[in-house]
């Protein structure tokens, strides 16, 4: 097991974010040794999206306001429908993920996530996986995608579902591990 003491790293969500997504990476993370800030739009809780019906509240560690990319070693993004789709419709949300890539700096997003990397537009020529039904989204925005369970593709790491989390998980916490890929380019 990787050991990520001293390593920070940020989770971007808002309400509506698949709450195993977020709820396992940051266990993982956590149990190898990173400190993990739930990053979102405003102060307070976010609240879980689980199994068709509104979940559990998070509490919220920073607001965009008062983060950047230099506060961290790396960023894990969460699917659920409703939050990638609200994110990427605030500029403050696109930048931050964006500025992640231009540092070259590791990326994980699962299931709906990836569709903020599109909004990021860092996906031309990388390999990546999500959940099928935005495949054609990520195709216009230049990915190679996929199907398979996890994709790691020079420091960004991509899965489907949330049955995909064990895979994922291990790879998110390689990723950040190894730290900066000279190649991760946005």
């Amino acid at each position: 097991m990787e050991n990520l003491n001293k390593k920070k790293v940020a989770i971007l969500a808002t309400n509506g974010f698949e709450e195993s997504e977020l709820r396992e990476p940051k266990k993982a993370l956590e149990k190898a040794g990173a400190e993990v800030h739930i990053v979102s739009e405003d102060k307070g809780t976010i609240k879980a999206w689980a199994d068709g019906n509104w979940g559990s509240d998070y509490k919220v560690d920073k607001t965009l306001d008062e983060v950047s990319q230099s506060d961290y070693h790396a960023l894990m993004l969460p699917g659920g429908v409703i939050n990638p789709d609200k994110l990427r419709a605030n500029p403050k949300a696109v930048q931050f993920i964006k500025s992640f890539f231009e540092n070259k700096k590791p990326v994980g997003a699962i299931c709906h996530g990836p569709w903020l990397l599109a909004e990021a537009d860092v996906l031309k020529g990388r390999k990546i996986t999500s959940y099928g039904s935005i495949k054609t989204d990520l195709k216009n925005a230049g990915a190679h995608w996929v199907d398979e369970e996890v994709v790691v593709d020079e420091g960004l790491v991509t899965s489907r579902s949330p049955k995909d989390l064990p895979a994922f998980n291990a790879k998110l916490v390689e990723e950040v591990y190894e730290g900066k890929h000279e190649d991760q380019t946005a």
